[in-house]
């Protein structure tokens, strides 16, 4: 038997289309909007501290542990988490 991930259909689709996006992204358009992702990375992160900058190639896969961890915590996922993600993406464009 799976697990059921803890990640809300939702977000799981929005996070998705921002890996989809972010691969489509030539390195140049893609390292000028990595602030932007590490920005929300460093926000889900919260008090766990920044995260480390590993470069572009590694940071769709921080900000989908990272809101794996988020939507697994103790506390309700942020119910603005799909709307923050949605955001990110249209950022990318």
């Amino acid at each position: 038997m799976t697990p059921r991930s803890p990640v809300p259909q939702e977000v799981s689709a929005e996070l998705q289309r921002v890996v989809r996006r972010w691969h489509q992204l030539p390195l140049d358009h893609a390292l000028s909007c990595a602030p932007t992702v590490r920005r929300l990375v460093d926000d889900l992160a919260g008090a766990s501290g920044p995260v480390p900058d590993l470069g572009p190639a590694v940071l769709m896969d921080q900000l989908t542990v990272l809101v794996y961890d988020t939507c697994a915590g103790d506390d309700a996922p942020p119910a603005e988490l799909a709307t923050r993600l949605a955001d990110l993406r249209r950022d990318l464009a």
